[in-house]
């Protein structure tokens, strides 16, 4: 193996889904992913904290993407459209990236461990969003059910994209949160 390897992340994830659909998250190691990947295991470390963060090494990316577009919004966008917004837009990565994700969610929904982690990766999600809320003037009540009833419409929303091979995500996002709306106005 040489020095340096083009495009190492992207081989680890690939070899550790596999690995994990094939044998069980449980059953494989960090050795083992390196190993598929034809990469060290101090590769790995450098790029993941250890075998769960592989599936969620994404996450610091989406968090940015969804503050970058609550900040860049119109000023005029009430805090929940604001949030709303922000996720519809991430069919701009996400639809792409179906089939990956199906596999990667058949993953976690097998493990407790993993359901975990996705959980709080969604938290931190919701708490950076309704910081980039209270940024824009809102008021730290409504930044937070803005963001939570945000990642419950995103939730819902990604849920209905695994499961559908046609709509985007952003589709899927805005009538999710049509549902929300008839929710909360008692329909």
């Amino acid at each position: 193996m040489g020095r340096w390897e083009p495009n190492a992340r992207g081989r680890l994830e690939r070899a550790a889904l596999a690995l994990y659909r094939e044998r069980g998250y449980e059953r494989v190691t960090v050795a083992e992913i390196a190993r598929e990947a034809g990469l060290t295991e101090r590769t790995f470390f450098r790029h993941y904290a250890d075998k769960r963060e592989v599936l969620f090494g994404g996450s610091a990316a989406l968090q940015e993407f969804l503050v970058g577009k609550v900040a860049a919004a119109p000023a005029d966008t009430s805090p929940i459209e604001l949030v709303v917004a922000a996720l519809a837009a991430t069919g701009e990565v996400f639809d792409e990236r179906r089939d990956r994700a199906r596999q990667r969610q058949t993953v976690i929904d097998a493990h407790p461990e993993l359901r975990e982690r996705e959980l709080i990766k969604l938290a931190t999600l919701a708490t950076a969003l309704a910081g980039a809320l209270r940024e824009r003037g809102v008021e730290e009540s409504a930044a937070i059910l803005a963001a939570q009833a945000g990642i419950a419409v995103f939730q819902v929303a990604f849920v209905r994209w695994l499961a559908d091979g046609e709509r985007d995500m952003a589709e899927l996002v805005r009538g999710a949160y049509e549902e929300l709306r008839t929710v909360t106005a008692g329909g």
